[in-house]
């Protein structure tokens, strides 16, 4: 980038609102970037994303292809990762699986977010009976542990990998809920929202112009940090069956096939295994540095 350009992003007297816009997003780019930790996670994140999107491209072999007569092969040059327990090289498996795991993940940051977003500010900018109902509420799903409730409702709807995903995100929305609901309680009185009641704003133009924006950072870093959770959520429903079905290439099925030969042929559940931990990984490196650049406060904490 060229000197002039960088002076005019860093300006300290903006003279548009694009000015200032661009220059918060590059500012906060240049904290993010000075975080090597976090920069390595989105590293990671960007080549799972390459690697699902050019999945068919990618794998050598068809995850799906049988071999009997090359099962449980250990890592070799003709399958770097080894084979399972039907002969199916398990590199191949684990690409695509990551477009499993990006779908399961991406779905559940986009729903689950969304309902505590919208119950949260509701509550919190309502107040009275309504906050008291829909924060009860709320506690009537955190009292339960998360993948106990969404064991209950998998096994309510059936099992697949879109119930999965409708489990997961019916029991991640809790935690966002609160969080939003804290924000609105804080800034609700604020003098600019006030200005804007005067104006003649009703309820939800306040909520949506003036108070979801406010709420988003932190819903964003809350959503990072607590993506390796719900990928550990997501491979306990494949590890007990109740996940994406067989012969889908899912990361939590695959260590369930393998823990039977865990001790003689190790690869075959430690393998998924190690891409689990990761991603998990480089979710929450990114979550810590996004939280750097979203909420410094927080993050100095």
């Amino acid at each position: 980038m060229s000197q002039t350009r960088r002076d005019w992003l860093l300006s300290d007297a903006p003279q548009t609102r694009r000015q200032a816009r661009l220059g918060a997003i590059y500012q906060g780019w240049l904290t993010f970037r000075a975080n090597k930790l976090a920069m390595f996670g989105l590293i990671i994140l960007v080549i799972l994303i390459f690697t699902a999107i050019f999945a068919p491209w990618i794998a050598p072999q068809n995850p799906f292809s049988q071999n009997l007569g090359g099962r449980l092969a250990p890592p070799s040059a003709e399958h770097l990762l080894g084979t399972d327990a039907l002969g199916r090289d398990i590199l191949s498996r684990l690409i695509h699986g990551a477009r499993i795991t990006l779908f399961i993940v991406g779905t559940v940051a986009l729903i689950a977010p969304i309902i505590g977003l919208f119950i949260g500010t509701v509550a919190g900018f309502a107040g009275g009976w309504l906050d008291q109902v829909l924060m009860r509420i709320t506690d009537i799903f955190l009292a339960f542990p998360k993948l106990i409730l969404a064991l209950a409702f998998v096994a309510a709807l059936g099992a697949s990998i879109g119930n999965a995903v409708l489990a997961l995100a019916l029991t991640a929305w809790p935690p966002y809920a609160r969080l939003a609901r804290a924000e609105t309680l804080t800034i609700r009185n604020a003098d600019y929202i006030a200005a804007a009641r005067l104006q003649g704003a009703g309820p939800m133009r306040l909520l949506i112009r003036h108070i979801w924006p406010l709420c988003i950072s932190s819903l964003i870093v809350r959503v990072a940090l607590d993506m390796a959770g719900i990928i550990l959520s997501a491979a306990g429903l494949g590890f007990l069956g109740l996940g994406a079905q067989p012969p889908m290439p899912e990361w939590g099925a695959m260590i369930s096939d393998g823990r039977t030969y865990i001790l003689d042929f190790w690869w075959v559940a430690a393998m998924p295994g190690l891409a689990i931990f990761i991603v998990s990984l480089s979710f929450n490196l990114l979550g810590d540095g996004l939280r750097d650049v979203l909420d410094p406060k927080g993050g100095k904490e």
